[in-house]
């Protein structure tokens, strides 16, 4: 894939590993995505409260604050930000979108590249997230319309 077919998006990118981190955000950013790097969710959390992000890509397990806490943090901010969430263990823990709360799932494999750049280009080229606010006041909006 080449930089002029991917769409743009900013992404955070938050993951413990250093090494991990580093190698993905070379990737993303060789693919024409705008990265930011956080090493710990905490970070990841400052940074997202702080600046505006399309997707978030975390890892499940980080010290401190894990993967899934700053998903749970994501949505309960209303926000329209996409989620990626990477795990050696989604296989054996038995993880689903809907478990975790991230839109996507990425599994730590030799197939990781691929499917991280799949997962991004798609959440990249999805409509934003609606907040929850909107959905209420378009849901409201429709029900007066229909009086």
């Amino acid at each position: 894939m080449k930089k002029s077919e991917s769409p743009s998006a900013r992404i955070l990118l938050a993951d413990a590993n250093a090494l991990g981190s580093a190698a993905r955000n070379m990737i993303l950013m060789d693919h024409g995505y705008e990265v930011e790097t956080s090493l710990s969710g905490e970070e990841a959390w400052e940074k997202f409260q702080t600046s505006h992000f399309d997707i978030v890509v975390t890892d499940f397990r980080m010290t401190g604050m894990s993967g899934l806490e700053l998903i749970s943090l994501i949505r309960a901010s209303d926000s329209p930000a996409r989620t990626i969430l990477l795990s050696g263990f989604i296989s054996d823990m038995g993880m689903t979108e809907k478990s975790t709360g991230a839109d996507e799932l990425v599994a730590k494999s030799n197939k990781e590249v691929p499917e991280l750049l799949r997962a991004v280009k798609k959440l990249a080229t999805k409509p934003r997230r609606r907040s929850a606010a909107s959905q209420a006041g378009q849901a409201a909006g429709r029900k007066a319309s229909a009086i």
